[in-house]
């Protein structure tokens, strides 16, 4: 007895068409996409995941894009860069270089984070619980 031979497949003249891409803009098969929103990869500003932007102008000036729009439309309160990369649905690197554009134009505004200060040292709080005690 002979084993089973395996047909191969011609190839045909009209290939079935692919199936669209079933992830958001910028996911799965749009790379392009990501490009577009970005811009040509120019110099990006000193941001981190924590820097806080807040909008300058309360509604979007015409020639904004959606992304712009957007952003500053979130930005009416201060928002660090992770969350609009969050809220966006768009890469870290790509937020970067949209932000970018936007603090060249002056329509958002980079502020540093807001760090606690450490905790006083334990002989001042004492000092100051002793001096409570005695009034």
């Amino acid at each position: 007895m002979t084993p089973p031979q395996r047909q191969r497949r011609s190839p045909r003249e009209n290939p079935p068409p692919r199936p669209p891409a079933t992830g958001k803009d910028g996911e799965g098969g749009n790379p392009e996409r990501l490009y577009v929103v970005a811009g040509a990869d120019g110099g990006r500003a000193d941001l981190d995941l924590v820097t806080l932007i807040v909008a300058r102008a309360e509604d979007p000036p015409p020639s904004a894009t959606p992304e712009q729009a957007a952003v500053l439309r979130l930005c009416s309160a201060p928002l660090s860069v992770a969350e609009l990369s969050a809220y966006l649905s768009l890469p870290f690197s790509v937020v970067t270089v949209l932000l970018t554009e936007m603090l060249t134009a002056e329509l958002v505004q980079a502020r540093a984070p807001i760090v606690r200060q450490a905790l006083p040292d334990r002989s001042l709080l004492e000092a100051v619980m002793h001096g409570l005690q005695r009034l």
